[in-house]
């Protein structure tokens, strides 16, 4: 493979201004289809096989005027006891009047008429039905839904629409743009060269470009969560600056050792871009394997991220070497470009000079963790076991309009709703109740209404509504707890015990807070299998790589490891609200039920990338007759520095994401940024030294039969060596 990619390196550098030119028509071409082809994006979480997703679909069949999305409009009135004078009578009902003529909607709800009023006669509930799903409702008509009541409020009332229809995709403005700025700064301070750099940034967000444009264009075809093309944002960005950043350290090296550009690029392409496509197919697969989960939402989540990884992977291999033929020595820093090679070379980064400078702090560190194996293995271990103790309280669920952003119209109705009738009337739940007869379907009913109203947790039992055959019904039930409160999914539960055995009828529970449990609850089931799936998986791929078993062994528990401590440091936050000012977290919660599983996938490759640049150093050096201490310590002093301005960079793209408003990619950036400083700092830059020293040369055993048995990849580029002492370059 290291070969191929040789070839490949110096074909791009050749053949620069053809690969720049494909690139940026695919760029062009991808972005124009995605400008003209881009479907919306869904906000619902819909999971076939459940039962609250099976009595969506009844009733879409059955009743399709109860299938639509809802509003909730909050009112409150200046005083108490105004609703019932005749002047807030008559407020209220223009605001009815004035939702119920509204686009899309088919009809509003009079309070006075469902009684939705509080003893205080102070605030009321006006529901509103939508002839459509919410990810159909148009953005006029939730605009126009937003303005309603805005005569009341001239009043002095407070009027305050709400409800999933009011559900929109987050937006990315400027702030995470931060981040992207810090990656550069760390660019330049690594580089010491502007141009190399900015050429590392520009093939990035070219590649970025080119993975989200055809994300985009697909979106007609696929049904993208509006989650998905943050979560392709965020790895794109971070994976693409990253691989471009390891080939460009390595063509740096070989410039430096005198050979000519072309021949360096193909080297380091050879190498170095051996170990991005290693690192690169890892993600993919982790993000790719997401489908055996058999959750649709996160398998599509899994693959448009896989894809812009995949896009990344290309364009560092291709794009990058490209780029590279036109910036010529200019990548180095100006006072070693027109320097004799071997002269002040040991001023650059990954320099590898003749007499070979080991006095750098990589080399420094790898000493030390290697002379104290046995504390800081132990301190490491202890450390992340402390920090890992909050994820045993972690608890999942789909975020409800009570974490939305503060100042929101969805957050200010739901806080409106919660403090004149209480947080269960922010999380409905709806019984359909149904049979192939009316007379069926009327015997059932009162039944059922029954022993809903005799369940512990149950504040309110609505009046049926009957579809126009009268063979379907539904029941609208209040909880006295919170959509995402513990107590709520135990209701879920004790209802459907209850109301499973009624004869001659089927009784199904739904509604948005039952869809969450329901979703919450198969992700939960599926994550230790995703997590057996992927330790499984590093293992076979680390063997394959590193001909050892020890190794796989190891970097598997250090995965597991980083998991266990970023799950807890994630709950801490987000879910107990320990330093939540900090990430600008004003509503703690559950954690959004698919941030586990999907970090699992993604740390996992991540994990695997760090574990490949450092480790498969270390083999090098063995394999060529170092000690394995020795060797341990060359692998850490000349990774150490590109391994960490890679996580700064990868911590700075997904921290840049913190500063959004929407709770959920706010979450995912925390998760992602403080997985990656864990994994990179505390595992694969300190614990695993230790352990590599600690094995000594037992690391790299494997059994001859199984050596025979797996195929040689060559990471290492030992192939390529061979090929060049056999076929001499001249440099």
């Amino acid at each position: 493979m290291a070969t191929l990619l040789y070839r490949l390196g110096r074909a791009s550098l050749r053949r620069r201004r053809l690969v720049v030119a494909l690139w940026l028509v695919v760029l062009v071409g991808l972005g124009i289809a995605a400008a003209t082809l881009k479907g919306p994006t869904a906000s619902n979480f819909t999971m076939p096989g459940t039962e609250s997703q099976q009595a969506l679909d009844l009733l879409a069949e059955r009743f399709p005027a109860a299938s639509g999305a809802t509003g909730t409009i909050a009112v409150k009135a200046p005083a108490d006891g105004q609703l019932t004078t005749p002047d807030g009578q008559a407020v209220v009902k223009g605001v009815v009047q004035e939702a119920a003529a509204l686009p899309g909607v088919i009809g509003a709800v009079d309070p006075y008429q469902s009684q939705a009023i509080t003893p205080n006669g102070r605030y009321a509930l006006i529901q509103v039905q939508f002839a459509t799903g919410a990810d159909d409702v148009t953005d006029d008509q939730r605009a126009a839904y937003e303005k309603v009541g805005a005569q009341a409020e001239a009043q002095g009332w407070q009027i305050a629409p709400g409800g999933e229809v009011l559900n929109s995709e987050p937006e990315v403005g400027s702030t995470e743009a931060l981040g992207v700025l810090v990656a550069a700064i760390v660019l330049i301070i690594t580089f010491g060269s502007l141009v190399a750099a900015g050429m590392t940034m520009l093939n990035a967000l070219i590649g970025v470009g080119v993975g989200m444009a055809g994300l985009f264009a697909l979106s007609s075809v696929v049904e993208l969560t509006s989650t998905a093309p943050i979560l392709a944002l965020m790895l794109g960005l971070a994976v693409g600056i990253d691989y471009s950043l390891f080939i460009t350290s390595r063509h740096r090296q070989h410039l430096l050792e005198g050979l000519t550009p072309e021949e360096a690029v193909g080297r380091a392409v050879g190498t170095a871009g051996s170990a991005v496509l290693f690192a690169g197919a890892t993600v993919v697969i982790a993000l790719a394997g997401l489908a055996v989960v058999g959750i649709p939402f996160l398998t599509v989540m899994g693959l448009a991220a896989a894809g812009t990884v995949s896009v990344a992977v290309l364009v560092a291999i291709t794009l990058a070497p490209a780029l590279l033929g036109f910036a010529g020595r200019r990548v180095l820093p100006r006072k070693l470009r027109n320097v004799t090679p071997a002269a002040e070379a040991t001023d650059a980064v990954d320099a590898v000079p003749a007499a070979e400078d080991r006095s750098g702090f990589g080399f420094r560190w790898a000493r030390w963790v290697t002379r104290l194996r046995i504390p800081v293995i132990l301190v490491g271990l202890l450390g992340l076991g402390l920090l890992a103790l909050p994820a045993q309280d972690m608890r999942i669920a789909l975020p409800d309009a009570s974490t939305a952003p503060v100042g929101s119209p969805a957050r200010t109705s739901a806080d409106l709703i919660r403090e004149g009738f209480g947080p269960g009337f922010t999380g409905r739940l709806a019984v359909v109740v149904t049979s192939d007869s009316p007379q069926d379907t009327a015997a059932a009913v009162p039944q059922v209404a029954a022993l809903v109203q005799r369940t512990d947790g149950v504040l309110a039992v609505a009046p049926p509504q009957l579809d126009p055959s009268g063979r379907t019904a539904l029941i609208g039930v209040i909880p006295k707890s919170g959509p995402t409160d513990a107590a709520t999914e135990t209701l879920v539960h004790d209802i459907r015990d209850r109301v499973g055995s009624i004869g001659n009828a089927e009784v199904l529970l739904t509604g948005v807070t039952a869809i969450g449990i329901d979703v919450s609850e198969k992700l939960s089931d599926a994550m230790p299998v995703y997590l057996l799936l992927v330790v499984g998986l590093s293992i076979l791929l680390l063997m394959l790589v590193f001909r050892s078993i020890l190794v796989p062994v190891k970097a598997a528990l250090g995965f597991l490891l980083t998991v266990a401590a970023t799950f807890g440091i994630t709950v801490a936050v987000f879910q107990q609200g320990h330093l939540a000012d900090l990430v600008g977290l004003d509503s703690p919660a559950p954690l959004i039920s698919f941030l586990p599983i999907l970090l699992i996938g993604i740390l996992f490759g991540l994990a695997m990338d760090y574990e490949v640049f450092l480790v498969s150093r270390m083999r090098e050096d063995f394999v060529h007759g170092d000690t394995a201490r020795q060797a341990t310590i060359n692998g850490m002093g000349h990774g150490a520095r590109v391994v960490t301005a890679a996580a700064l960079i990868m911590m700075s793209v997904f921290g840049g994401f913190v500063f959004l408003d929407d709770p959920v990619i706010k979450s995912m950036g925390f998760a992602l940024a403080v997985g990656v400083a864990i994994d990179a700092f505390v595992v694969r830059m300190t614990i695993v030294p230790a352990v590599m020293s600690l094995l000594n040369a037992r690391a790299w055993w494997l059994p001859r039969w199984l050596d025979r048995a797996l195929p040689n990849v060559d990471i290492e580029g030992e192939g390529l060596r061979a090929h060049l002492d056999k076929h001499p370059v001249n440099v």
